[in-house]
């Protein structure tokens, strides 16, 4: 096995899951409750947020939807059906606050830098909109590191559908058998395997646990720094 491309989820891969967007939640939450602050803490519960671990769920529409896809979880403790307007919420708070929130993993600067030495080819895909992926992504000047970046709007489809490894394949003259894909969540895994990819990676900096990922990924890291140190894996780097 020779990987010549790695793909990579952004939010819990290469951002910090709950330190960059708990804060932005809670504020699209706020919102679209009309500020009412107990109203907002039911929608976040519907979306996936757990108040006795103050952390969200793995396999949420938190951790890993679209903006409709949450809008349509507030929408459902909202009673309604009719969720544009919290669309529009999510995306505007997502794209402005991504400038303040985002973090970085631990190490995520020195781990991209020797995985571009390593194989040349490196992508992003993500459920979040094109327009949050460049703002979220913009404080930390990582993006002339990667080859291929997508999002949910970029005309690829959504995880966990192919279509995203298929594109970044596509873009970078690979076959998917010569690609991992790398993420924190079984959206991320479920769509490596739906596109053929050579090997699904899990990270744990974003809403997943080892178990929750168990038998999904063909190796685990407690994240990026982790994988990067792993000789073993790095020999398969072409």
């Amino acid at each position: 096995m020779r990987i010549r491309g790695l793909l990579f989820d952004k939010d819990g891969t290469l951002l910090d899951y709950h330190a960059s967007w708990m804060p932005l939640n809670r504020a699209v939450a706020l919102q679209a409750a009309g500020g009412n602050e107990a109203l907002a803490e039911r929608l976040l519960v519907a979306g996936g947020y757990d108040p006795a671990t103050q952390r969200v769920r793995a396999n949420t529409p938190l951790a890993v939807g679209t903006p409709a896809e949450i809008a349509a979880a507030f929408g459902g403790e909202l009673g309604r059906t009719q969720t544009d307007d919290i669309v529009a919420i999510v995306n505007r708070v997502f794209q402005s606050g991504g400038l303040t929130a985002s973090t970085l993993v631990p190490r995520a600067r020195e781990s991209l830098t020797l995985f571009r030495q390593r194989t040349h080819r490196l992508g992003i895909a993500t459920s979040d909109s094109a327009a949050g992926l460049k703002t979220s992504m913009a404080p930390h000047d990582l993006m002339h590191q990667f080859d291929f970046a997508c999002a949910y709007d970029s005309g690829f489809g959504v995880k966990p559908g192919p279509g995203m490894p298929l594109a970044f394949c596509q873009a970078c003259g690979l076959e998917p058998g010569e690609i991992a894909v790398i993420g924190d969540n079984l959206h991320d895994m479920e769509m490596g395997r739906a596109a053929g990819a050579a090997l699904v990676i899990g990270v744990l900096t974003g809403t997943s646990t080892r178990e929750d990922l168990t038998g999904h990924a063909d190796r685990i890291y407690p994240g990026l720094a982790e994988m990067a140190a792993d000789r073993e894996f790095l020999a398969l780097l072409a």
